[in-house]
């Protein structure tokens, strides 16, 4: 993971730093999954069938950026394919765009990420993506048990402020535009635009999360995000050397701690 990192450094010095941060997860309801099911059989029972599907639906999104040219000319890419603990695989991607369609304005980062609700009257089937994908929690004094809780805290900040209009950098990163609105009915939770996460989506039927990078003070944090490597834990054993007298016999036991 280090060599890789120190590769993609190399990327950034001549390419410059990455436009765009991706997030793709595989959505266990696709019908590709659930069509492949035997009997009685769920997503979490066949993890190859996952995969698989996971794979060829990540070359799709990877073709459609890199080759048909969804967020303009692709110079440099990375990804990482990463697994929950549930065992659903999810990838990380970096994209550098050329200098035509580098993202500088609030317009161009409006054309590309939306974090607000979809008019559930123009679009029944994106609102039901949305709202089924791209919101977080719902967390806080609303439901203080969530997993995202920490000190009474959400560590990733839901629910965001009210905003208008786009602010193209704070701190490295935009503020997106989301507006008030109506809230609406999301399972036994009353949800509205502050609770949306950051989307690109619909073809895919997703959790896709798109953050634009919009300073350099985020590039190197993000490259080390990506390759930090599998979660691990450190076992300790301790052997112990026991001599029976009475058996002459000697025992290695191996203890866990």
């Amino acid at each position: 993971m280090q060599q890789n990192y120190q590769d993609a450094m190399a990327m950034v010095r001549k390419f410059g730093k990455p436009d765009l941060f991706l997030t793709f997860t595989c959505n266990p309801s696709w019908s590709e999954i659930l069509n492949s099911m035997e009997g009685v059989q769920r997503p979490e029972d066949r993890p190859d069938i996952i995969v698989r599907v996971f794979n060829m639906k990540l070359k799709e999104l990877l073709e459609d950026i890199c080759k048909h040219g969804i967020f303009g000319t692709v110079l440099a890419y990375i990804y990482v394919i990463e697994f929950q603990k549930r065992g659903l695989p999810h990838a990380h991607i970096l994209l550098t765009l050329d200098s035509e369609s580098k993202i500088r304005t609030k317009d161009d980062i409006d054309k590309f990420v939306s974090a607000e609700l979809p008019d559930p009257c123009t679009d029944l089937r994106l609102f039901q993506i949305v709202t089924k994908c791209m919101v977080h929690g719902p967390c806080g004094t609303i439901n203080i048990n969530f997993p995202c809780m920490r000190d009474g805290q959400c560590c990733k900040s839901f629910p965001k402020q009210f905003k208008d209009d786009t602010e193209e950098n704070v701190n490295g990163y935009p503020i997106y535009r989301r507006r008030a609105t109506e809230p609406v009915q999301v399972g036994k939770y009353s949800i509205d635009n502050r609770w949306v996460v950051p989307w690109l989506l619909k073809k895919f039927n997703a959790h896709i999360n798109v953050e634009v990078c919009a300073s350099v003070k985020s590039f190197k944090y993000l490259y080390k995000y990506v390759y930090k490597g599998h979660d691990a834990a450190s076992v300790l054993y301790c052997t112990l050397f026991l001599y029976f007298e009475y058996k002459k016999k000697v025992l290695w036991i191996m203890m866990k701690f």
